[in-house]
């Protein structure tokens, strides 16, 4: 029975911590967006710093994740996808110097790799934690998104930050909606421990 116990409680805070780590990227993420809507349509300036925050932000998130489940080396799709978005936020900033098509495009290459890797991710964490159908559909759907920016990038018209906002807005549904499903399956894992003890 100890050993049980000693089982559901390591559930219980890998659960709590994927939960969390859900719930800052979906604030995070929220944050962004409306930054972009309300100041960054306005001030160049800060859709440029808008711009080249989120995919910084992004490869720091992986790497805590990556480390706090055993580090770069057992989390290999996450420590790729931190530098994907590493070198995305260096494509962000040389590509906005040439134009918003140009930064679209970045997108939209980041945005397909990222998603894939996200995807790949919540498909070999499927087993050992919950919540995952989200992060994959939201990885599905972000390499969808991602070709169709490509296509956007190439047209005529000039594109702003908020025909990149939706896609992190989505992104940010997708992660709390996991963060909500795991806030209940950890209060199920918590009652586990309190009822085989009574037996």
């Amino acid at each position: 029975m100890s050993e049980n116990l000693s089982g559901n409680a390591g559930s219980v805070v890998a659960a709590r911590w994927l939960q969390s780590y859900y719930l800052m990227r979906a604030a995070v993420s929220g944050i962004w967006v409306a930054a972009a809507f309300i100041v960054g349509t306005n001030v160049s300036a800060v859709a440029g710093a808008l711009l080249l925050l989120y995919p910084a932000w992004d490869a720091a998130a992986n790497l805590l994740d990556a480390q706090y489940h055993g580090g770069a080396k057992r989390n290999r799709t996450q420590a790729l996808n931190a530098v994907v978005s590493g070198v995305t936020t260096v494509a962000v900033a040389i590509a906005l110097m040439i134009g918003m098509n140009a930064v679209l495009g970045v997108f939209g290459v980041w945005a397909t790799l990222s998603g894939l890797l996200q995807l790949a991710t919540a498909v070999r964490r499927w087993k050992s934690s919950g919540a995952q159908w989200p992060m994959i559909l939201s990885g599905a759907q972000s390499a969808l998104v991602g070709g169709l920016m490509l296509k956007q990038a190439g047209g005529p018209a000039v594109p702003s930050i908020a025909d990149i906002a939706p896609y992190a807005a989505f992104g940010a549904v997708y992660f709390l909606i996991s963060a909500a499903w795991l806030a209940v399956s950890n209060a199920r894992l918590r009652s586990t421990p309190t009822a085989e003890a009574l037996q």
